[in-house]
This record gives C-alpha cells, sequence and structure tokens, in this order.
C-alpha cells in the first residue's frame, strides 16, 4: 500500500536528497554543525556508507518519480539536493580532528534521528495504524520543524538544563543517599532511575495542566489533531526545558551514575516516540505495566473525562499511585484529539511559540 502511494517516491526521493544535503554539510563543518556530545555515537565510516546509502535511494527513487510523473517538482527537488551532495564531494569529504566547541548545533542529531525514525515508524504506522492518515497529514510541517528544533539545538537546551540544575542539585545532595544509590548494581539504578523520574515528570505533567499559565505552554503539545510518531516533537521551547531540568534533578540529587542517566535519557527520547505512535496493537496485560500507545492516547483524548489522566510517560504505575490512572477495558481509543477549545491554538510554529505570552487569548477550563 504505502510502496504504491504516488506520493511515496517523489517524498522519500526528496527526504533522502535534504538529508543527504544536510549530510556533507556536517562533514564540511562539523566544529560548527555537530554535537560533539554526539559524535562518539557513531564512526566516520559509519557516516560516509549512510550518506552513500541516501545518496543512491535519492537517485533511484527520485529518478523513477519523475519517470512515472509523480510530484515531479519534489522528485527534483531531492534530485537537485543529492547533486549538489555529490558536487560538495559527497562521501569523499575528509574529516580531520574536531575541536572542542563552548556550542554548536546538533544537525548531525537530527539527520540521524529523522533518518532512523522515519525508515523503522513510517512503515510500521502504515501496515499496523490504528487510523488510517497520510504520512503527509496535517501539521506535518510543523512537526518537522519542532523535530527539527529540539535536535539542533540539543547542546543549547543541555547547557540551559545543566545550568538550571546543576547547582540547585549540589545544594539539595544528601551524601549518605547518594552512597546508598550509587552502591546499587547498574540495573537496579536505571529501574529505580526510571520511577524517580517518571513520577517527578508525572506531578509537573499533572501540574502543566492545572496551572493556568503553564498550561498556556503545555497546550502547543496537545494541540496535535492527528497522533503518530512525529507528533511528539510538538513541544514549546520553554517546556522542553522546564521538564528536562526538573526531571533530571532528583536524578542529580540521588546519585544515580552517568550511565544510568545517559540510559535513561535515550529511554525517555524513545518511548516519547512510540507513546505518540500511531499504532493500534492491543498488548493487554502489558499496557497495565508500561505506557504503551493506547495508555498515552487516551491522555490526548478530546474528551472531558480524561484531561486530568495518564500522566505518567513510563509506568502506569506511577498514576495508579496519583489516582489519575484510566484506561477502558475493552480495548477502545479515542475518537479524536487535541484541546477542547480548538481555536485557542493557533497553526505554526511560530504562532503556537508566541501563544503563551499574548493576554487577549481565552484557554480551556481544562481540570475543573
Amino acid at each position: 500500500m504505502l510502496l504504491n502511494h504516488r506520493l511515496f517516491l517523489p517524498y522519500v526521493s526528496c527526504l533522502f536528497g535534504t538529508l543527504t544535503l544536510l549530510g556533507v554539510l556536517c562533514f564540511h563543518f562539523p566544529q560548527q554543525l555537530t554535537s560533539q556530545e554526539f559524535r562518539a555515537v557513531y564512526t566516520t565510516d559509519f557516516a560516509r556508507g549512510l550518506l552513500l546509502f541516501g545518496i543512491i535511494a535519492t537517485f533511484v527513487l527520485g529518478t523513477a518519480a519523475v519517470l512515472r510523473n509523480q510530484s515531479r517538482g519534489v522528485a527534483l527537488t531531492g534530485l537537485a539536493a543529492a547533486t549538489t551532495t555529490v558536487l560538495l564531494g559527497g562521501t569523499g569529504v575528509e574529516v580531520g580532528d574536531v575541536e572542542q566547541s563552548p556550542y554548536s548545533l546538533g544537525l548531525d542529531w537530527f539527520v540521524l534521528s529523522l533518518f532512523f525514525s522515519a525508515l523503522v515508524f513510517i512503515p510500521l504506522e502504515q501496515y499496523l495504524a490504528r487510523r488510517q492518515t497520510p504520512v503527509l497529514r496535517r501539521g506535518w510541517r510543523t512537526d518537522v520543524t519542532y523535530f527539527f528544533m529540539s535536535h539542533v539545538l540539543v547542546q543549547l537546551i543541555l547547557i540551559l538544563v545543566t545550568a538550571a540544575t546543576s547547582t540547585v542539585a549540589a545544594a539539595l545532595a544528601v551524601p549518605g543517599v547518594k552512597d546508598v544509590v550509587g552502591a546499587l548494581p547498574g540495573w537496579a539504578q536505571f529501574v529505580l532511575a526510571v520511577f524517580v523520574a517518571d513520577l517527578a515528570q508525572a506531578v509537573l505533567h499533572r501540574t502543566y495542566h492545572r496551572v493556568s499559565t503553564l498550561w498556556r505552554f503545555h497546550a502547543v503539545h496537545h494541540s496535535s489533531r492527528d497522533l503518530d510518531w512525529l507528533a511528539g516533537s510538538r513541544v514549546h521551547f520553554v517546556e522542553t526545558v522546564l521538564t528536562r531540568s526538573i526531571v533530571l534533578l532528583p536524578l542529580l540529587v540521588l546519585g544515580f551514575s552517568t550511565p544510568v542517566v545517559n540510559a535513561y535519557v535515550i529511554l525517555v527520547g524513545l518511548q516519547a516516540v512510540v507513546a505518540h505512535a500511531n499504532i493500534g496493537v492491543s498488548f493487554g496485560w502489558l499496557e497495565y505495566v508500561l505506557v504503551l500507545p493506547r495508555y498515552h492516547h487516551w491522555h490526548h483524548a478530546r474528551h472531558v473525562d480524561y484531561w486530568d489522566r495518564n500522566y505518567a510517560i513510563h509506568l502506569p504505575l506511577v498514576d495508579m499511585l496519583m489516582g489519575s490512572f484510566k484506561l477502558p477495558r475493552d480495548g477502545s481509543w479515542p475518537e479524536e484529539y487535541g484541546v477542547l477549545r480548538l481555536e485557542t491554538v493557533p497553526n505554526g510554529i511560530v504562532a503556537q511559540h508566541l501563544m503563551p505570552f499574548r493576554s487577549d487569548r481565552e484557554y480551556d477550563d481544562h481540570v475543573a
């Protein structure tokens, strides 16, 4: 079904072409465009192989789209981007030692994340979808822009979060507790870290819903009318920094090891994508143990009975302890998503970022 869609060839070729162009720019300007934290995750040879794959895929898919007269303008855009990539040196660009820099963009993180996320979740959502929606559904440009912003500005976000938490964590640290936590084996630290962080996140999440000033920022996330793997990226920048700071704080105060904290950060990114994904699979009893798509989709339901429910992002147990757990036993899914008053959240990332600061706008009475 997906492979035969008339937009598949041109748009995939355009996506690959654009990513190859961004990728070759990372080869030319690694110090300015790549995140020094993320560079340790992959090798140059791996990046070259992926770039070669992208160039070949773009030319094959783009040429096929042009020959089949399928959105030629989109396909030609991808071909032009891939051609520019080749002219800029392609996989032959030499990369020397990259010096440390106080700040750089995470363009490499954006390219690799978008490529692999799209590669995995677009087919999954086409064949296991709860609701049949096009890949380029309404609002996709806005959500891609959010995805781009959160990944490219990853180092800036890290700097802001570190500045917001390090001093407070040092002041609140209790050496005895840190010693106990530090003595735990790695797997036990990780399980405990997930519970502690999820509890902190759920309390903050409920606060977003109950404090009108904070709701203005969080309403941006709830404005998505269609949930899929990309919709989870729609988060106001202020909320991103605030949430990451407050969730990270107890992990630092309690003394969890750096590898455990890093593993938790990876889990957060993965589960945020999975929880919003348009995957209509019934997981049975596992839905009461882990936050899976149906659980979190009910949190996004445009339904007053669920406006104050399912705040956890990892463990339904947290909501059970908070009294906010609610999941239909009949396996049903929400009929509609979004804020109750649709007109309160405008379209577009710029308007949505300015929205919380406007005094002329009325908002949902989200919690009685």
